[in-house]
This record gives C-alpha cells, sequence and structure tokens, in this order.
C-alpha cells in the first residue's frame, strides 16, 4: 500500500513539474461528492489541465499511468465538469496523468498531456 506521505510527495514534485514549466497551481486535491482531482493547473493560455498524480514504489506490477482505470477517469471528469461549473470556465481543459517513480534524485516524472 502506497503510504499517504509517499502521495503527498509526488502530488508535490508533479505541482513543481508544472509550476517549472509557467503553469498556475489552482487547486489541489479538489473533491466533489466521491471523485477527487489531485492537482488543477492553468497554463499561460486559457487552459485548465486537470491532473491525475500517480505514484508507485517500483515498477514490478507495470507503469504507474497504467493504474488509472476507466472509472477512475470517469470520477475524475464529474469532478472537472462540477469545477468548470461551480468556476464558470468558458475556455479549453485538458486531462494529463503523472506517472512517479522514485529515483536517486527524488521521482522520475513522465507526463502524458491529453491522457484521456
Amino acid at each position: 500500500m502506497l503510504s499517504a506521505a509517499l502521495g503527498a510527495t509526488g502530488e508535490q514534485a508533479a505541482a513543481n513539474y508544472y509550476l517549472e514549466r509557467g503553469y498556475a497551481v489552482v487547486a489541489r486535491n479538489y473533491r466533489y461528492r466521491r471523485s477527487e482531482v489531485d492537482l488543477i493547473v492553468q497554463d499561460g493560455t486559457r487552459r485548465l489541465v486537470f491532473v491525475e498524480v500517480k505514484v508507485r514504489t517500483d515498477l514490478r506490477y507495470g507503469y504507474p499511468e497504467t493504474f488509472v482505470t476507466p472509472a477512475q477517469q470517469q470520477r475524475i471528469r464529474r469532478a472537472a465538469e462540477q469545477f468548470i461549473i461551480s468556476h464558470n470556465w468558458q475556455a479549453d481543459i485538458r486531462f494529463d496523468i503523472v506517472a512517479l517513480t522514485p529515483n536517486s534524485a527524488g521521482f522520475r516524472v513522465e507526463a502524458f498531456e491529453d491522457a484521456f
């Protein structure tokens, strides 16, 4: 089982990844009913990016990005839809997955834009 501390550290690493690329963090751990979006960021244009962060301590059971199931994607879409409505967002959106595995420098970060 993934520890909460490792998950939180991974989410911070994902936030740093986007911040280093000029994105602004709009929300973290946005919840709507039983759904959650780990990270919502905005790029320099008018685009919101809803990010699912996946951390795995090793690749023995597969790559982190493969653990985002269709059911989870649907829950993320529902939460994103609620965020869009509640903030009257009228511009582009995108769904990314950030896959993280620990390494000697902290984390190996792989971002999959428009993942679903």
